[in-house]
């Protein structure tokens, strides 16, 4: 009886593309989609071919890509949802759906007019909206299926910062003060807090709990800059960061869990804070080799953190578990300009600059970056 090696090769090559068989090794790796918590961030792509991807992330082999480009210097913001790249220019926001291999923006944005009257700072994505803040005070809450938007009026000064989660949205503004707002369809847009935070708020971010926020401030006074809150009363739980000297803001903030954060800013600081240890000092930290402020961060929920320089376009990857970054992108280079902001996937990272929006493709193409 003769034996069937096709059938047999069949067999094995379906047993080595089970997610099962791959699991253990991605959760090592850096940003295969795996966090700590065990969830899988991109369940339509094979941990097999996530585990490759991931290699390209270490080694800094990508193909570097100039998606967008415009003529007049922005402080642009993203967020990307799935295959759509929502990214705001001057007082709008277009949303790009991605196409192709490279995941360009095909066509023409559909604009949403946020109904700003100066540029817009920051804004967030919901299941159900998309919010923004901007530099005329206001804050608009667009409905993502219908024309429906509403407008929050609290703050006097431009709102830098916002964050949403479940039913409630956190802004914080130069005006130095944190608003609480509601944004159950029975109290929309209503304003629940108040906090007097004595300092102009550069960074916000609802833990995942959804019963505490973080306010990250310019540090300009007397205060430590980073600040745990109660949403439900609007109370402060800790102060964080008393070592930090005078003027080094904190410009992001990215909650791993409801205890652990982590921050940037302007002290060319990334810093990794465990409330369970001490909310007094930080328990891991990297610092930014060419001493440049840190304008962005984003983590895989695992091992590895993306941060944006405010020099160059400089990108770095960190691997939380060593002390010097991985890989280093430089993605401006006639001009100087920050990394305003950076959102990647398990195959790309975009990062906003001033003028042009850029994206490095990891999944193996192309000659490798030099770092």
């Amino acid at each position: 009886m003769g034996f069937d090696f096709g059938i047999l090769g069949l067999k094995f090559h379906h047993i080595t593309n089970r997610n099962v068989v791959w699991r253990r090794i991605a959760k090592k790796c850096i940003n295969t989609g795996i966090t700590r918590q065990g969830t899988d961030m991109y369940p339509q792509l094979l941990l097999k071919d996530r585990v490759k991807f991931s290699q390209h992330w270490r080694k800094g082999q990508c193909r570097k890509e100039i998606l967008l480009k415009w003529k007049t210097n922005l402080l642009p913001w993203m967020q990307l949802d799935g295959d759509v790249l929502y990214l705001s220019q001057a007082a709008d926001i277009g949303a790009y759906h991605l196409q192709g291999g490279g995941r360009r923006p095909r066509g023409k944005p559909a604009l949403l007019h946020t109904g700003h009257s100066q540029d817009v700072c920051r804004f967030v994505l919901t299941d159900t909206h998309l919010i923004s803040a901007g530099g005329d005070g206001k804050i608009i809450l667009h409905h993502r299926r219908n024309s429906f938007w509403a407008e929050c009026s609290g703050h006097n000064q431009e709102v830098n910062c916002i964050d949403s989660k479940g039913e409630v949205i956190v802004s914080g503004s130069r005006d130095r003060t944190a608003r609480i707002w509601a944004l159950s369809s029975n109290r929309l847009g209503e304003c629940l807090h108040t906090i007097q935070t004595f300092d102009r708020v550069w960074s916000v971010a609802i833990s995942p709990s959804q019963s505490t926020f973080a306010t990250g401030t310019a540090c300009c006074e007397n205060f430590a800059p980073l600040r745990i809150w109660e949403i439900e009363r609007g109370q402060m739980v800790s102060c964080i960061g008393s070592e930090f000297r005078r003027g080094a803001g904190v410009l992001d903030i990215a909650f791993e869990s409801p205890f652990q954060l982590l921050t940037c800013g302007y002290d060319t600081f990334i810093r990794y804070w465990d409330l369970r240890v001490t909310p007094r000092k930080c328990v891991m930290q990297w610092e930014e080799p060419h001493d440049s402020a840190l304008y962005c961060i984003q983590t895989d929920g695992n091992h590895m953190i993306a941060s944006g320089s405010s020099y160059y376009g400089v990108v770095r990857l960190w691997d939380m578990r060593k002390t010097s970054c991985l890989q280093t992108f430089y993605l401006s280079s006639a001009t100087s300009s920050p990394v305003y902001c950076l959102r990647f996937s398990a195959t790309h990272l975009y990062s906003a600059l001033a003028t042009s929006l850029c994206a490095l493709d990891f999944r193996g193409q192309g000659p490798r970056s030099r770092r």
